[in-house]
This record gives structure tokens, C-alpha cells and sequence, in this order.
């Protein structure tokens, strides 16, 4: 048998205006930069655009509502087409209107209703719901309302639990209006698409399906596994984002500071990465980095050869056996979801700082630190955090943007990038502190961090050692009413236990050396099948790629 993810494009930010809201998308902000970009090209008609996108072999388009803008056309014109929609909040998330107390833009029920009625509307796509609500004044400036829930003066375990149950409801609500425009049965699911690898867990227990973000400013590894492991243990949809928004500058067709901040080169190897990843869905964001509008229609841009290349041969020379639901780890590592991708601050958007809950927080980037050989940094999760200089920032500054698009790009600050795909792991699968023994498999190693674990969690990780596992957990998540022999490091039944106070001390190095697997491979293991991949160049800004069945 063959899985094959539904394909899909993301609409235009900076390009042209929406083919169906024309003059008002001018009007508002649709980049989160903080200001109104005007567009670039001349708008398309609907129809060409429509026929642009199925030119590029998508499956399915994502379009960011225009608040207060009718959708019965879009709708009507994509669907006719043959083609998927998803409806994605981000224009009413930079925009507004907001939902009371929030800064989360919802898609008016209508137009949920509308879209469900078609039976092709494959979800609602929620665009950075995690960053939103860490740093709920990115957009929303009257005010600090965070993106479910106002956490503030609640710990980690009760701010987690509060946001979950404010997700459910909002899922529970888009099931009712799918089902009322198309019967029972009929689904439209929530999607958490992420730039931060914090918060998947939450938002897959509570019902969504987990979209997160490669290229960015992700480490690919780290995100990778850790919206796996939520995928898997939820039991959720994988959807990829191939966003090509991100940190750097190059030699490459460019609209904007940042747009793309990726090489043709990385885009080529990540479409693959994602592609392997067995997702349901894989898209781009966004189509205008694809393509170029102009008198005679549209163009392609090197990314829109490469995104085509991609589609038209390396697809159907490679077919997946496989999907992302097979997923299984030699390494689990286990930890509390607390919000934390390394600002030590607003964990679940509370601004009183609990010292303690962000201290053993951190305990997470420790170990991907030791897991990856170091090679990703052991003070956050991503690039969002200190030690990183952006060279987009360059080009902002020295670049007016009358002068985009660069057809030639921008090879300021010495060609320096600081974006690889490249970081070693050795079949990792994150979960959260509720996994069961089922879901984590036969891992040969466990590391367990965070701020809290459940009873049932812990009784599950003491099964596996006993099995034979490698276990390397904080001493701060020992129960304090467990058994005397598992509060210090020593045989566990044909395991060990490993109990330690830092990850990255000698004895938690020591027990896990074994597991961390060829210094330049890092790999991904589903069912019978893993993905090796290596750095095509010394520093793995493109990857090269093997499959091996057992």
C-alpha cells in the first residue's frame, strides 16, 4: 500500500492583491511585519489564479478569510475546480475583529457553515495559535488577551489545562456547524499551524491536528519530533508547512525581507523532508514566492521550478509506504508541555513569573542539547532566543520596498546564513506527560524533563525500565510517596534508571551516549522503514537522503 499527502498552496501576502477581495486586501495588514505591504504585481482574476494553482499540482488551497469579505465566491470557484479549501484566521488575527477577551480572530459560523456545505472543506487552519498566546501583544495592542485564556497568577499545570479546555471548546463548536451544513459525520477539523515546537501536545488533546512549521527558524529535528510524537499519541493528522518566510538572505528571487529567507536549494531538500515525514497534508506558504504575475499571465519563479520538479518527478519516483502514524521511536524523550521555547517568561501567556515551573522548564532544551550532540543550543528551541543575528534584518534596513521584488536577491552580510536543516537525532519521538505505555512502543531510551508528570505516566516509564529501557528522568519528577529504589540511579528490573538533577552533567551524558546513534546521520523511523538523512554541505543547509526497509 501507498500514502501520498494531499498537496496544497497558500494564498498571496505581498505579491497581488486576493483575486476576489481585490482593493480591500490593500487595505489591511496580511504580513505579520506590522505594516500594509502594497502589492507587487497585477491582480489575476480568479480564474487564472485558480488555474495557477492547479498548473502547480495543488490539491488544495489555503485561503486566509478577509474579515467581513463574502466567501461564497472563493469557495464556489475552488471547489468547482476540483480542488480542497482550507480556511485559515490570520488576517483577523493581525487585523482583528477579535473574539472578547482574546486576541484570536474566529471565522464567522456563516462562513464555516458555508464552506462545510460544500463537502470540500478540510478544516480551519489557526494560524501561530501557540505564539499568540505566549506573546499576546504581537498584534493586539489595547491590552494583554492571550489567544484561548488568560492565564495570568496560574502555574504551568493549571495555565495548560485552562488553555486546553478552551481549545476543546472551540473544536467542539466548528463539529456542531460542520454537522449542521452537512450531516453527521461531517468534519472539519482544527489545525494548530506552529512556528514554536511548544504547545502541539496541548493543542492535539484537546482536539486539533498539528501543523508545525519547517524551515522558519525551526530546528527541524527538534519541531519535527515533537509534532510527531503529539500526532501520534492524540492520534491527530499530520499537516506540513513548508514556510518560506524566514531568517536569511541570498542570490534568490525575493519580495520581502525574510520572503523567502530560505534558498532554492533548502526549499528543494525540505519539500522532500516533509514529504517523508508521511504527513496528510503538505503545503507552502506562500504561492507568491512560486510565482510571478505580469501582462501575460503567471511565471515561475526558481522556487516554482523547484516546487514543480518536486510534484511532477520526485513524488512519483519516490511513493511513500508509510504515514506519519507509524512513527517509532529508539528515543522518547517525555516532559510536561510548559509553553517555554526559551524567552524563560509567560509560560501559557501568564505574566507572573513562577520561577520554579520555568527553571524545570528548561530542563527541555538540556535535552535536546545532549540528544543532538549538541548541536542545538541548550538554552531554547528555537531561533527565537539569544545568540541569533537575523540577516533579513540587514536587508530591511538597507533595502526601501518600492525597490521589491530582487529579482537578483540580496548577498548582504558577507553571504553569511545561519538557517541549516541539519541537527542529528537518532529516531526521537516527544510526548507529553500523559503518554501510556502503548503509545510509547519499545523505546531503548527514555529521558524525562519538564515541570510535572502524571502518576500514571510515571508508573508507565518504570514498566518500560523494568523491560529493559534506559531511563534518564529529573529527580524533581520522582513521586514523593513512590518506591524508595527508584529515587536513585541503579538496575531496574533489565534496565537502568538513571536519576539525575541536570541533563547535561556526566552521568545523564554517560547513560545516553550509547543511544545517539552516527555522528552526521539523523533519522526517522516508521514501522518498518527508516529515513537517513545527512548534510549535503558542511553546515546541512540541504540534505541528502536513504531509505532503508528492514
Amino acid at each position: 500500500m501507498t500514502h501520498k499527502p494531499k498537496l496544497g498552496i497558500q494564498g498571496p501576502v505581498v505579491a497581488w492583491q486576493d483575486p476576489w477581495a481585490g482593493e480591500a486586501s490593500d487595505l489591511v495588514m496580511r504580513t505579520g511585519t506590522g505594516s500594509v505591504c502594497p502589492s507587487q504585481d497585477p491582480k489575476p482574476d480568479a480564474g487564472a489564479f485558480v488555474t495557477g494553482m492547479q498548473e502547480l499540482g495543488a490539491d488544495f488551497y489555503v485561503h486566509h478569510v478577509l474579515p467581513g469579505a463574502d466567501l461564497a465566491e472563493v469557495v464556489r470557484d475552488v471547489t468547482a475546480a476540483g480542488m480542497d479549501i482550507c480556511l485559515g484566521n490570520e488576517y483577523g488575527n493581525i487585523n482583528g475583529p477579535w473574539v472578547e477577551g482574546t486576541n484570536r480572530y474566529d471565522i464567522a459560523d456563516k462562513d464555516v457553515i458555508q464552506a462545510a456545505a460544500s463537502g470540500r472543506c478540510i478544516g480551519l487552519l489557526y494560524d501561530e495559535p501557540e505564539h499568540l498566546q505566549i506573546n499576546a501583544g504581537q498584534y493586539r495592542k489595547d491590552g494583554w488577551y492571550p489567544h484561548w485564556a488568560d492565564t495570568d497568577g496560574l502555574d504551568a499545570a493549571n495555565s495548560r489545562s485552562k488553555v486546553e479546555q478552551a481549545v476543546r471548546t472551540q473544536a467542539e463548536h466548528v463539529q456542531q456547524l460542520a454537522e449542521r451544513a452537512g450531516g453527521t459525520g461531517t468534519s472539519v477539523p482544527l489545525i494548530s499551524e506552529q512556528v514554536f515546537p511548544t504547545m502541539f501536545h496541548t493543542h492535539a488533546r484537546a482536539g486539533m491536528d498539528v501543523c508545525p512549521k519547517i524551515m522558519k527558524e525551526s530546528f527541524q529535528s527538534l519541531q519535527l519530533s515533537t509534532a510527531l510524537g503529539a500526532a501520534k499519541q492524540y492520534g491527530r493528522a499530520l499537516w506540513i508547512c513548508a514556510d518560506l518566510w524566514g531568517p536569511d538572505t541570498g542570490p534568490w528571487f525575493t519580495r520581502f525581507p525574510g520572503f523567502p529567507g530560505h534558498s532554492p536549494q533548502e526549499f528543494e531538500s525540505a519539500l522532500k523532508l516533509g514529504y517523508f515525514m508521511g504527513p496528510s497534508h503538505l503545503f507552502v506558504e506562500n504561492i507568491d514566492v512560486l510565482l510571478e504575475h505580469g501582462p501575460k499571465g503567471f511565471a515561475k519563479t526558481e522556487f516554482g521550478e523547484v516546487w514543480q520538479q518536486f510534484v511532477r518527478k520526485f513524488i512519483p519516483e519516490h511513493r511513500l509506504t508509510w504515514s506519519h502514524a507509524e512513527a517509532a521511536p529508539h528515543i522518547a524523550v517525555i516532559h510536561s508541555d510548559d509553553a517555554n521555547y526559551g524567552q524563560n517568561e509567560r509560560l501559557f501567556g501568564n505574566r507572573l513569573r513562577n520561577a520554579q515551573d520555568i527553571e524545570r522548564s528548561q530542563s527541555v532544551f538540556h535535552i535536546w542539547h545532549l540528544l543532538s550532540r549538541g548541536t542545538i543550543p541548550a538554552h531554547g528551541s528555537c531561533m527565537h532566543i539569544p545568540g541569533y543575528d537575523f540577516p533579513r534584518h540587514q536587508l530591511k534596513r538597507e533595502v526601501p520596498l518600492d525597490r521589491f521584488p530582487l529579482k537578483q536577491g540580496f548577498t548582504g552580510a558577507e553571504g553569511r546564513r545561519v538557517h541549516p536543516l541539519f541537527y542529528p537525532v537518532n529516531n526521537v519521538l516527544a510526548f507529553d506527560e500523559h503518554v501510556t505505555a502503548e503509545q510509547l512502543g519499545q523505546p531503548k531510551l527514555i529521558v524525562v524533563g519538564g515541570s510535572t508528570l502524571s502518576p500514571a505516566a510515571f508508573a508507565n516509564i518504570v514498566k518500560k525500565a523494568e523491560e529493559g529501557a534506559v531511563v534518564v528522568i529529573a529527580d524533581w519528577l520522582l513521586p514523593a510517596d513512590g518506591p524508595e529504589r527508584f529515587k536513585e540511579s541503579g538496575k531496574a528490573g533489565f534496565g537502568k534508571w538513571i536519576v539525575t538533577g541536570d541533563f547535561l552533567g556526566s552521568e545523564a551524558r554517560e547513560a545516553v551516549e550509547p543511544f545517539l546513534g552516527e555522528k552526521r546521520v539523523w533519522t526517522q523511523r516508521f514501522g518498518s522503514t527508516e529515513v537517513r538523512m545527512y548534510p549535503q554541505d558542511e553546515e546541512g543547509f540541504a540534505l541528502d537522503f536513504d531509505i532503508v526497509q528492514e
